[in-house]
């Protein structure tokens, strides 16, 4: 489970950062920065954990919790961004946006992953961070709410890709349906598979 262990090698305010949504071929990347006050709610504190390894339901009751205790900043990248920079860098843009919507800036910053956002602060990057500290996994929840929220609300509006439980990610459902209706907007068009589908309907058109 994670602690505070890494949060307490760090000097003045400190946040985790984590994103939400490399790997789905719609939809945009989504990142969260919180910064977790010591005196948690013991509910709130013994539930955080990397928001992969919680349920749904786990992950909105904890999500509200950590709005209503914890300062949050959430950033996002665009489909557009993410294909005209890539996925790597439209994350690390998403994390830069949610740590300046920050109602303060931190210190220091503890950040999922090994590669850095380049912050206005001190950096620490935290390989499986979402697992070891909490602020990270608190990040990794809001990034993961946040995210699941705005593709739940994209999938009414473009029903028939399964959205609404898939999250835009490559599901057998969602190739199918890729396949039967066609990209959207919001697909990532410098994913191979959307290429791959683009290609096919050129041919098909030809």
């Amino acid at each position: 489970m994670p602690d505070f262990a890494f949060e307490r090698t760090c000097r003045g305010l400190v946040c985790g950062i984590d994103e939400a949504g490399r790997g789905p071929l719609a939809g945009p990347v989504v990142a969260a920065a919180v910064v977790l006050g010591r005196r948690l709610p013991r509910s709130l504190r013994q539930g955080i954990d990397d928001s992969k390894k919680l349920s749904p339901e786990t992950r909105e009751e904890l999500a509200l919790l950590l709005w209503a205790n914890a300062a949050i900043g959430v950033g996002a990248a665009s489909v557009a961004e993410i294909d005209r920079v890539n996925i790597l860098q439209a994350s690390l843009l998403a994390m830069r946006r949610a740590f300046a919507a920050l109602p303060q800036s931190p210190a220091a910053a503890l950040i999922d992953g090994n590669r850095s956002p380049i912050l206005p602060c001190v950096e620490r990057m935290v390989v499986g961070g979402d697992g070891l500290s909490l602020s990270i996994a608190a990040a990794s929840i809001i990034a993961k709410v946040t995210r699941d929220r705005l593709m739940r609300a994209l999938a009414a509006r473009y029903p028939g890709y399964g959205w609404e439980h898939n999250m835009g990610y490559p599901t057998p459902e969602h190739r199918a349906a890729l396949y039967a209706l066609g990209p959207t907007p919001h697909h990532r068009r410098s994913f191979a598979p959307v290429q791959l589908i683009l290609g096919f309907d050129s041919r098909k058109s030809a």
